[in-house]
């Protein structure tokens, strides 16, 4: 049994733990030991303690704070952005509820149509049909025109309907008509207050009076929405602007159906409306069908709306299966067509080109580390400048000085031909290959294989190697047995390092690639930065991290990352 004397705290000395526990066995003896300020000894070390950890914390919060925003909230962003397909179920609600009763066959019925027009109507208003019409095109070309064309058509939709209700009474064409019908009894005082105000606010938020919602469903969703929009893109009210054609077609829909509509309104209202019901089976009726084959006859292709239907859910795979080089379609998951297969050779090329770099590093980088770290200080001082000269030259500046040595009639083949190495006819291909990328890119990160090797290799004690020798090692043996294991924590960190940032170039690959030898880094900045479709870009990035913590894990299970070191 050990006690304060005999046991590790006479070596260790009084530490807030074993004085945590003294005081505990204390007070469990005579009763708490107190505190100079009289609260019990070991609240007042958990307080101090506790007050500790809090100071740490607010030491290292500056940097955890930036590691979230500027690291780790960037990658979450990309793995939410790669999954997100919220822009078709935001845009088209009524179109995919009403996509829900299609069995996939053919085209869906009117009521796929009617929903359409609402929410396209909608769209078109807020100009969000374009950026709709771009993220489907991505799954089945000519989406993003047809969207287009049909935003611009589809204003005429319920004319027919707008001009019978005209027809029938003007009082229909009045804002102020479907302001009294539509609106509360708060709603039309607080627009009144607005309107009179005019002081460069928002309008009031639009109210439905007490039971049009029942009584008119169609007619209150699409006037709601027809009030949102001019409030929110106008800045108006919609006391000052005829309701959209969509809004009549609504009505005389809601009407037919429901006769006896008038019974929830009183006044003139309830006249007003009583009479629209009673023409309603006389108005002329309008094939939505028909009118969106007017605009363009693709609505009337199945694959159009089996990529509505298949995109319809808040969130989706089809990044993904797109990067693994399937698709999702109105049929189900598909390979893509074997023109289109690209993603999978991309990442093998990115793979095997990272571990060729990376292996170049190293067959290029050890005997320069060697040399620095065995010559006189003076001397590897002036190499290691020259090592560390590509860092003060830009890296376009050098790229493009390897377009010029590499290109078939720059320096190097005008070298070779002229000693005679190779003929002029059959001057060597250097760029716009695989070739060319390795070489331009061993250039380019060889320093950072160098600099941790020369730093590893800097502690090793010399008279290591000397002993072994004066035990009878050969130079070789006393290189591979003594000196070389001692430098293995530095190779461990260039590869890392080298490894990690060719694996995401793009900008050398771009210049110096061509076709044959660009990364998979090179196409996400592609769907960033030209085509758009960050959602794929967001896909390909996270498999690509994906696949660097895969390789991550079996370098630390093969070598093991704590054997990793800068010396």
């Amino acid at each position: 049994m050990t006690d304060s004397t005999t046991g590790p705290d006479q070596f260790t000395g009084p530490t807030p733990d074993n004085a945590l526990r003294d005081a505990d066995g204390e007070a469990r003896a005579d009763g708490p030991m107190l505190a100079a300020d009289g609260t019990p000894l070991k609240r007042s070390l958990n307080r101090a303690l506790r007050a500790q950890k809090l100071r740490a914390l607010g030491l290292i919060a500056p940097l955890l704070i930036f590691i979230l925003v500027t690291f780790i909230a960037p990658i979450a962003d990309m793995l939410f952005r790669s999954v997100e397909n919220q822009i078709v179920s935001e845009t088209l609600p009524r179109t995919v509820a009403a996509l829900d009763d299609w069995d996939g066959e053919g085209v869906p019925g009117d009521a796929a149509f009617e929903a359409l027009a609402y929410d396209l109507t909608i769209a078109a208003e807020e100009k969000n049909h374009t950026r709709l019409g771009s993220r489907l095109n991505y799954e089945t070309t000519g989406i993003s025109s047809l969207f287009r064309k049909s935003g611009r058509g589809v204003d005429d939709i319920g004319e027919v309907h707008a001009d019978a209700f005209a027809d029938l009474d003007p009082l229909w064409e009045e804002a102020e008509t479907w302001l009294a019908l539509m609106s509360s009894e708060d709603y039309i005082a607080d627009e009144a207050v607005w309107r009179a105000a005019k002081d460069g606010t928002l309008p009031p938020a639009f109210e439905l009076r007490d039971g049009v919602a029942t009584a008119l469903p169609r007619t209150a969703d699409i006037f709601a929405e027809f009030a949102r929009v001019i409030r929110i893109e106008d800045e108006d009210s919609p006391a000052t602007e005829e309701p959209w054609n969509i809004v009549y077609r609504a009505l005389w829909s809601d009407l037919r159906d429901n006769p006896d509509a008038a019974q929830a309104f009183a006044g003139g209202n309830a006249d007003l409306v009583a009479a629209a019901a009673a023409a309603v089976p006389d108005f002329p009726d309008e094939d939505i069908r028909a009118a969106f084959l007017d605009i363009d006859e693709d609505w009337d292709d199945h694959d159009v709306w089996g990529t509505i239907e298949a995109f319809s859910s808040t969130y989706t795979s089809g990044y993904f299966l797109a990067a693994a080089d399937f698709q999702l379609t109105p049929d189900g998951i598909e390979r893509q067509p074997e023109d289109q297969q690209i993603y999978g050779l991309l990442f093998q090329r990115t793979l095997f080109m990272s571990l060729t770099i990376m292996v170049s590093c190293i067959l290029l980088g050890y005997p320069i580390a060697f040399l620095l770290s065995n010559l006189p200080l003076r001397t590897s001082n002036v190499l290691l400048i020259l090592v560390l000269l590509p860092f003060w030259t830009s890296l376009l500046v050098r790229t493009s000085a390897w377009k010029v040595l590499l290109q078939q009639q720059g320096v190097i083949n005008d070298t070779l031909v002229w000693l005679g190495l190779v003929s002029d006819a059959n001057r060597l291909e250097l760029i716009n290959n695989q070739t060319g990328t390795i070489i331009a890119m061993t250039h380019i990160l060889l320093p950072f294989m160098i600099l941790p090797l020369y730093s590893v290799m800097k502690t090793i004690p010399p008279y290591y190697v000397r002993a072994a020798k004066s035990l009878g090692a050969t130079d070789w043996t006393a290189f591979w047995r003594v000196y070389f294991p001692q430098s293995v924590p530095g190779i461990g960190a260039g590869c890392i390092l080298v490894f990690i940032l060719s694996i995401g170039y793009y900008i050398t690959p771009e210049l110096v690639g061509g076709t044959t030898g660009t990364f998979i880094s090179n196409r996400i900045a592609y769907h960033i930065s030209s085509s758009l479709n960050w959602g794929l870009a967001a896909a390909l990035g996270s498999i690509l991290l994906a696949v660097v913590l895969l390789l991550y894990w079996v370098y630390d299970r093969i070598v093991g990352i704590d054997n990793v070191s800068l010396g």
